[in-house]
């Protein structure tokens, strides 16, 4: 006989009610907001924390890709910790266990019964701190979490908070102690960025401001899980027309076609561009998605999924170029501006 499956819903500790519908201005002024607080911390990074922003009001997750160093921690707690709810952070290592990241059932003595203990997976912003240094067994516990919003354990399914987030840091696979990530895992991230190492001048400031109190410590929240939630909704409904999503699937089916790739951008990659195009355009102030905005996410959103052929990597011919030269050969349709 199966197991019974039943669902437990968590809801926001805050017990925020959901505010009246949200405006393109309201997503652009509580965008702002998080944008200023977030680069407190992190100096001469203004696109990486846009791309962060976009990805958070777009219900995605983030994967944060450099050596070490270079701030991906220091970005995914300053992002998390500028909203108010719950955050949890962790520590990927080879010993982590999978119940460690969802939960597990404990048997009560007193009353006889399996209690379910929930991992640190249950919060609204999870900062994972080099994935790629855990096994592939515990990278997989993310799976489910990342893509259906639940967690499942022993036949019972309890749901995550709203919103939810993954931001997760990883070193380059060169490093020693990496394992790499699959290529489900790394399908579920909507976006991968590099932070860089900083200019002469931010690193001259950083200095300065990291010599004395760490800014995270003085870093107050701007918003509140509730008031994410609202703005993502109202992204949603960002108009995209029927030929600008006919551009997305081109681009997609480019990559399929594509001599230089041995692996295209998959229907989940075209669903995540044209949720990102669209916070996008509700960051640039208007209602409906643009040729542009879907071309500046081209790199973040597809470079992490798909995989160039043997004889372009031994060509040392980066997937950046792959994918500009891509964007430049698909025609934009009429109509989809």
């Amino acid at each position: 006989m199966p197991a019974t499956t039943h669902t437990e819903s968590v809801t926001s500790e805050s017990g925020a009610t959901p505010g009246p519908p949200a405006s393109i201005d309201d997503v652009r002024q509580v965008a702002s907001a998080i944008h200023r607080a977030v680069s407190s911390v992190i100096e001469g990074k203004s696109d990486v924390i846009e791309t962060a922003v976009v990805v958070l009001l777009a219900g995605g997750h983030l994967l944060l890709e450099d050596v070490p160093g270079t701030g991906k921690t220091m970005l995914a707690k300053a992002l998390a910790r500028s909203i108010d709810s719950p955050m949890r952070r962790i520590q990927f290592t080879p010993d982590l266990l999978p119940s460690d990241v969802t939960g597990v059932s404990v048997f009560n003595q007193d009353s006889r019964t399996f209690e379910f203990r929930r991992g640190a997976i249950f919060a609204n912003i999870v900062v994972g701190d080099e994935i790629n240094r855990a096994s592939p067994k515990t990278q997989s516990a993310l799976l489910e979490c990342m893509e259906e919003g639940q967690v499942t354990v022993d036949g019972d399914t309890y749901q995550l908070r709203e919103p939810f987030m993954v931001m997760a840091t990883q070193n380059p696979i060169e490093m020693e102690g990496t394992y790499p990530l699959p290529e489900a895992q790394r399908d579920r991230f909507m976006a991968r960025i590099s932070m860089g190492y900083p200019t002469a001048a931010a690193e001259l400031e950083m200095l300065d401001v990291h010599g004395g109190p760490s800014p995270l410590e003085q870093l107050t929240p701007v918003t509140d899980g509730a008031t994410v939630q609202r703005m993502a909704r109202r992204v949603t409904q960002v108009h995209a027309s029927p030929a600008l999503r006919q551009y997305i699937v081109d681009i997609a089916g480019a990559t399929r076609d594509s001599s230089a790739l041995r692996l295209g951008a998959s229907p989940r990659a075209s669903l995540q561009l044209l949720r990102a195009a669209r916070a996008v355009a509700a960051l640039a102030g208007r209602d409906h998605v643009i040729p542009e905005d879907v071309q500046r996410l081209v790199g973040p959103v597809l470079a992490h999924r798909v995989i160039l052929t043997s004889d372009n990597q031994h060509l040392h011919r980066g997937v950046g170029g792959v994918l500009t030269e891509i964007v430049r050969r698909v025609a934009v349709p009429s109509g989809a501006r």
